[in-house]
């Protein structure tokens, strides 16, 4: 699990998970969310695709080089699959007062964790382009008893889809998220015995090698006739997490749609979003975001120290798959769930299975088995992959076609509002 802790504006208040807040949060499904940031990156030009893949720790020239992407199947670069989180236009209306009361203010005081997503990508993100955004809830869940927290808590699942200009669907997330009491990691008292961990040169040696390791498939076509279950994926190495590492993913990816920045943008952002910000020991505010990077901070709230970001992982099994299938195949669906904290210091190894082989109308797919596992042997991110491949017998990779509720709802994202 991963996020940050939403504290209320006092710092000495606990928060609640309230029979009002669910209800409201039930009331919030299949309603479109305004977004008050703007995206970070507004399109996808060239060196913002490479920009956002050397974020994500990915050297593959697919990702970086147009000469290189040129001679592929898909005749230029195109973007990392993760990209999309850090672009997409919102068109959604500004909420009226009756809409800002059903959003405003949900489970104050209380911790917001990121525990998983599931990934649909229907297409490849070209230079140039521009892209937009819906965000709505397609879930809530109510569960009596955390293992996180020990009480009440909540699972909400948010539905964003991203279209082109033409309405066209480009991919889908479903993103799931714990609220739970923020005190929680310290009542249970999982993470009581952590400490961050000691690396000798021998344990540095060890994963050195996975990552010299590491083998890109690149131009050489994956053909489905040659996969069979039980194949292993080559292992990609992950760290030890530094704070270049979190440092490096915000480069890409922004500062999230919390809207936070640097000096006058935080103070601009502090002033609309007070609830957001908590002051340090020396009495500074700062955000509640800083868990990421932040020791002492994670500290308060029961942890041994700081810890990435769910999207980093989702993007760790995004490099082990597009490098076991080549250049030329498709990575349709990805799912990852975040099991528990990847702290600062640990390190990754990811790895999968291919667990299933069929043929899905005109595809030819592979079903994948991934896990991110630390190096106290946790399994921290397990995941799911469905991969199209190339076949002897038809050729080349057909893209997979959006469903019609999707082609549905990005046609009626883009019609023009009054």
């Amino acid at each position: 699990m991963m996020g940050v802790d939403n504290t209320a504006a006092v710092e000495n208040t606990v928060g609640r998970i309230t029979q009002e807040d669910i209800d409201r949060a039930q009331q919030q499904i299949g309603v479109p969310k305004f977004a008050y940031n703007k995206p970070f990156n507004a399109r996808s030009s060239s060196d913002v695709l490479s920009h956002f893949a050397w974020a994500c720790g990915d050297d593959n020239p697919l990702w970086h080089d147009r000469e290189y992407a040129a001679k592929t199947r898909w005749r230029d670069q195109i973007g990392y699959p993760l990209f999309l989180h850090s672009t997409g236009i919102n068109l959604t209306p500004k909420p009226n007062p009756e809409q800002k009361a059903l959003f405003k203010g949900l489970f104050r005081g209380v911790g917001k964790y990121y525990t998983g997503v599931d990934w649909t990508w229907w297409r490849p993100i070209y230079p140039d382009e521009q892209f937009f955004v819906e965000r709505c809830t397609s879930a809530v869940k109510v569960n009596d008893k955390s293992s996180f927290s020990g009480g009440v808590s909540v699972t909400e699942v948010y539905s964003d889809l991203w279209v082109d200009r033409a309405g066209l669907p480009v991919g889908r997330r479903e993103e799931s998220y714990l609220s739970a009491e923020r005190e929680g990691s310290k009542k249970t008292g999982r993470y009581a015995d952590i400490q961050r961990q000691t690396y000798t040169p021998d344990d540095i040696a060890r994963i050195d090698e996975v990552y010299a390791a590491e083998q890109r498939r690149g131009i050489e076509k994956r053909w489905w006739e040659d996969v069979c279950v039980g194949d292993s994926l080559t292992p990609v190495a992950k760290g030890p997490l530094t704070m270049v590492d979190i440092i490096s993913m915000h480069m890409g990816l922004g500062l999230s749609s919390s809207g936070i920045g640097p000096l006058r943008y935080n103070w601009r952002q502090r002033q609309r979003m007070p609830a957001f910000f908590v002051a340090d020991r020396f009495g500074v505010p700062d955000v509640v975001q800083r868990v990421h990077w932040d020791h002492d901070r994670a500290q308060d709230l029961g942890l041994p120290t700081s810890y990435d970001y769910g999207q980093m992982r989702t993007s760790w099994l995004i490099h082990l798959v597009t490098n076991w299938m080549g250049d030329d195949a498709w990575l349709w669906k990805l799912s990852c769930q975040s099991r528990a904290f990847n702290f600062m210091g640990d390190a990754t190894i990811c790895s999968g299975t291919v667990v299933d082989k069929r043929i899905e109308g005109p595809h030819h797919v592979v079903e994948l088995e991934l896990a991110g596992t630390n190096q106290r042997g946790e399994v921290t991110a397990p995941g799911r992959a469905t991969v199209i491949l190339p076949s002897r017998e038809s050729g080349s990779v057909l893209l997979p076609q959006p469903p019609l509720e999707d082609l549905q709802r990005g046609a009626r994202m883009l019609q023009p509002r009054e």
